[in-house]
């Protein structure tokens, strides 16, 4: 499975249904889940983003179809980013020309 990392912010829509979050993640999982995968943990934070999502999935194919499904709510907006486990990196650095 490959990991993700989402870092998402609340449209105004979003922000002004705050108190629906809890059941919109809850939502969000089940759709996660429907693709083949999981949100691992979830934060939220203050700054720049509003939370923080990591995920996991099967592909790329899947994420963009649970973004696109949960997206089109109308509550969130996305960047993603695919993380690469530190082991992992390590092995394809060590075949570095």
């Amino acid at each position: 499975m490959a990991l993700f990392i989402i870092l998402g912010r609340y449209t105004q829509e979003g922000i002004k249904n705050i108190k629906e979050s809890p059941q919109r993640l809850e939502a969000a999982k089940k759709v996660a889940e429907s693709v083949g995968g999981s949100i691992k943990e979830f934060y939220y934070t203050l700054g720049r983003y509003d939370f923080i999502a990591i995920t996991e999935a099967p592909n790329y194919d899947a994420v963009l179809k649970a973004l696109m499904t949960i997206g089109s709510t109308g509550a969130i907006r996305t960047e993603t980013l695919q993380a690469i486990p530190f082991e992992k990196a390590i092995d394809i650095i060590k075949d570095l020309p």
